[in-house]
């Protein structure tokens, strides 16, 4: 696989796909539950999926596509080139708020991050990695990750973490929402993910993500110094949905050891 080539084809799919969820808000939205009344899908989220798959199949039958509506073939390992597609991270974003959602694409060989991108659709702003050469805003490489303290740190971390339940320990999850700098919470994974790897954020946790959720951050995260693992500081695991942390170097293990304590 040539790199150079793939990444030229990946802009421009990204950039057509994004432009044609752009001309869906002129349609009727179709929209429906998946796990719960809280897990949102639309014709458009399958329509962008379905985008991707035929332009993927057109461009090498051999590619293997996992995608978010399971639009593409079962997987049974990562062997070979693996595209992971969400066609819009955020749903409840993009039907409530038109805004803060994002296309989410990670190209793998053999379980090996290549490629990275994540699209935020509404403001034009491309995120993505070439492994090896680097993290970009649009035309702007992104600088290495600098060290901070954790109290000086902004975490994203949504509100459910400072309240009982059935993944952590609350408690120990109020005392960093008290000691650190501040939260945000923006409701698209992959766009927290890419606010770590601009220094806009300092981390971002999640008690369920999936591996099209993590995939394209991944790579652009290890290009700028960002640490991503699970919860118990493994490596993440792109075949399954697992708990998932990306954080400044400087305060990765910190927020894991001190202050993360599974049920």
């Amino acid at each position: 696989m040539e790199i150079t080539v793939m990444h030229d084809f990946a802009l421009k799919i990204i950039q057509e796909a994004g432009e044609r969820i752009r001309q869906s808000f002129s349609e009727k939205l179709e929209i429906e539950t998946k796990a719960n009344a809280n897990d949102l899908v639309t014709n458009i989220d399958r329509e962008t999926e379905l985008f991707f798959i035929e332009q993927i199949k057109s461009y090498d039958p051999s590619f293997k596509i996992l995608g978010e509506e399971g639009m593409g073939e079962p997987l049974d390992s990562l062997e070979g080139v693996v595209w992971i597609i969400d066609p819009i991270d955020g749903t409840m974003n993009f039907i409530r708020q038109h805004c803060n959602f994002a296309i989410s694409v990670g190209i793998y060989v053999n379980g090996i991050g290549k490629l990275g991108y994540i699209y935020d659709v509404m403001r034009n702003d491309l995120y993505y990695a070439i492994q090896g050469q680097g993290a970009y805003l649009n035309e702007r490489k992104l600088e290495h990750l600098r060290p901070l303290p954790l109290h000086e740190a902004i975490i994203g971390v949504n509100a459910t973490w400072a309240t009982p339940n059935r993944y952590i320990e609350h408690e120990k999850m109020i005392d960093l929402v008290h000691f650190v700098r501040g939260t945000r919470s923006y409701g698209s994974a992959t766009l927290e993910i890419a606010a770590v790897a601009c220094g806009r954020m300092d981390a971002y946790m999640s008690m369920r993500l999936s591996p099209w959720d993590i995939a394209g951050g991944a790579v652009i995260a290890s290009e700028v110094g960002a640490i991503v693992s699970n919860l118990k500081n493994e490596a993440v695991n792109l075949e399954k949905q697992d708990t998932f942390i990306i954080a400044n170097p400087e305060i990765h293990k910190t927020i894991i050891e001190q202050y993360i304590n599974l049920k």
